[in-house]
């Protein structure tokens, strides 16, 4: 289940998000200034609608090592990674992203997953000295950008990464800990950045048949390195003899119309125009306060990086993510 919504949806100005993102704020009545805030290293992102899980116990790292597409045998505590847990057919079904804190794993996943996930850990322990939890009743996940100088709470756990810091923050000190964090920013703001970096979500920029190559996972959260996990023939096999059959691409859209093409609206080439066969479809779309409508897009590899698109019925160009 998901968490209640957010204490912080009473902030002044704070508008609800809609799905995948319910329980917490859309935006906190200024969208750009919140984004450019963000930019710079200045308030935080409400993100407690998000699972915890924890793993504890001496076996963790070995048994979560045997599971997950990322090499964490060695991790040490503090050091922030990614991983995803994958189907047999080698399709990504969770992402993970965690830390150690030298005593136990702690990992925020997408909405409404950690039920999944943990049912799954749960089946796979066997006799490993490990111990699982659903944390999400009781800590919040709150993002603090790169650069930002907000105070931590002593005790706190916290994944530091190259785009910011997210904090395993109890629950009950999420309003006390927003009164000094600096300015709110909304996750539509959080979300245009991650659409400006590149950055795939589950449930956003896949779908029950997205392998990791096809989205840039590879490296960031698939360590080619290991094997011995679920999916991991298909991933040495894509990676050694074949192609991904899609990939992501970065669309700048057409900033003369109004709306924003939807998830899951259809990605054509405009030369085939709005009836033409799909090539793919729209991942996430976001208006970004520099760049302006910014869209990520699952498209068929062979299709021609110089092309100009059209995402639903608006126009696009492409910038590669992932090389076709």
């Amino acid at each position: 289940m998901n968490a209640q919504p957010s204490p912080l949806l009473s902030l002044p100005g704070a508008v609800a998000a809609e799905a995948p993102d319910e329980g917490v704020a859309a935006h906190y009545g200024e969208l750009y200034r919140e984004q450019r805030a963000l930019a710079a290293g200045e308030g935080f992102v409400d993100l407690s609608h998000r699972g915890v899980l924890t793993v504890s116990g001496p076996d963790r790292l070995s048994w979560l090592h045997l599971l997950i597409t990322q090499h964490v045998e060695g991790l040490q505590p503090g050091v922030a990674t990614e991983a995803l847990v994958l189907s047999a057919n080698g399709h990504v079904e969770h992402a993970l992203y965690l830390v150690d804190d030298g005593e136990t794993v702690w990992a925020h996943v997408e909405p409404g997953t950690q039920e999944a996930l943990l049912t799954y850990f749960e089946s796979m322990k066997f006799f490993y000295r490990v111990e699982l939890a659903d944390r999400t009743a009781d800590y919040a996940v709150v993002h603090l950008p790169a650069g930002s100088i907000a105070p931590v709470p002593e005790g706190v756990v916290v994944r530091e990464t190259a785009y910011g810091r997210d904090l395993f923050l109890p629950r009950t000190e999420l309003k006390a800990f927003a009164d000094g964090a600096g300015p709110p920013a909304g996750v539509l703001a959080y979300e245009a950045l991650r659409v400006e970096q590149h950055r795939p979500r589950l449930g956003r920029e896949t779908d029950h048949r997205t392998i990791p190559h096809e989205v840039g996972w590879i490296g960031s959260a698939v360590h080619l390195q290991k094997g011995c996990y679920r999916g991991q023939e298909t991933v040495a096999r894509v990676q050694n003899l074949g192609r991904p059959p899609r990939r992501l691409v970065f669309l700048h859209l057409d900033g003369s119309e109004v709306h924003l093409p939807q998830h899951g609206a259809p990605v054509r080439l405009a030369s085939d125009g709005a009836e033409g066969r799909p090539l793919g479809f729209v991942t996430t779309s976001a208006r970004h306060h520099e760049l302006g409508p910014i869209a990520l897009a699952l498209v068929k590899r062979n299709t021609d990086p110089d092309a100009p698109l059209l995402a639903g019925t608006t126009a696009a160009s492409q910038e590669i993510v992932v090389a076709p």
